[in-house]
């Protein structure tokens, strides 16, 4: 299958504010259409691969789950020339065998979020892409097969209810998400995964346990101070394990494999006539290849 150069973009959850070890590294702002970043995006190399890292929260932690313009992360990470997303995400367990310190390679969401903007498109350029398969297989498999070599305690496959926060769950909805199947809970990475696919970015999630939600009994008050003391070992380990991935990601499939780049071959359903000027600009970057 011939290849071409990957440019990878690693979005930074709670605990990761940046990537060290990067040659020539430099933040610069990159503009968006749909507002401001949630920081400058950090460029470098790093095992000879060009990685843009995006603290999903600001250095600072300064934008909580609902203010994180997951928007205009998305679309800048494309203006950046990003073609595959790591996204590393803080999570809760809802499953004994999942402790803290184990990282999941999700395959599956539930968005139970509410008061964030969930697309691109809209009045006047509707698109309608599919999310059955949410994350790209291609990259899971190169993260599990980094994971192992670095060793990082890693399970393939898993569900993560994107919850709306800030708060953290009642004991009642902790019990409700387990019946349903899940296995982690977050509060960042719905809409981020479905406006990556609407942006034909190949996108995977490394959901790193910190705590157990509230279900369990011996973890039934999640406390930040808890979870912030594995959050320090979690973050040494995701830049072990990002920095283990590059070297088989530096490359990638012209085409990928699993459709992700070219998500919106048939999901626009605006005719072409009918499209506005000034959505179709706005959209010059995450769906300038479809519009064209």
């Amino acid at each position: 299958m011939a290849e071409t150069k990957a440019i990878i973009g690693v979005l930074g959850g709670s605990g990761v504010y940046d990537i060290d070890g990067l040659e020539k590294a430099r933040w610069e702002a990159v503009g968006s259409p749909f507002g401001e970043p949630s920081d400058d995006l950090l460029f470098g190399e790093l095992n000879g691969v060009e990685v843009v890292f995006l603290p999903r929260h600001g250095r600072a932690h300064k934008q909580s789950p609902t203010s994180v313009n997951y928007r205009a992360n998305i679309d800048a990470l494309k203006r950046a020339g990003v073609t595959d997303i790591l996204s590393v995400s803080a999570v809760g367990s809802f499953r004994d065998e999942l402790s803290p310190g184990t990282f999941v390679i999700v395959d599956q969401f539930i968005d139970r979020t509410f008061a964030r903007e969930k697309s691109f498109f809209g009045p006047g350029l509707v698109a309608h892409v599919s999310m059955a398969d949410p994350v790209c297989a291609r990259l899971g498999d190169h993260l599990e097969a980094a994971a192992n070599a670095c060793g990082v305690a890693v399970v393939r496959g898993g569900t993560y209810l994107c919850m709306e926060g800030p708060q953290f769950s009642t004991r009642a909805e902790s019990e409700l998400y387990r019946s349903w199947g899940c296995d982690v809970i977050g509060m960042t990475n719905m809409p981020e995964a479905k406006l990556a696919r609407e942006a034909e970015i190949c996108y995977a999630t490394v959901a790193m346990v910190t705590d157990y939600d509230c279900w369990h009994p011996d973890h039934d008050h999640v406390e930040v101070a808890d979870i912030i003391r594995v959050l320090t070992s979690n973050a040494d380990a995701a830049r072990r394990l990002v920095k283990e991935s590059l070297p088989a990601l530096g490359t990638r499939p012209i085409a990928c494999p699993k459709g992700c780049d070219h998500a919106l071959d048939t999901a626009i359903i605006t005719g072409v006539d009918a499209r506005d000027p000034d959505m179709i600009a706005k959209l010059s970057a995450v769906a300038g290849r479809a519009l064209s």
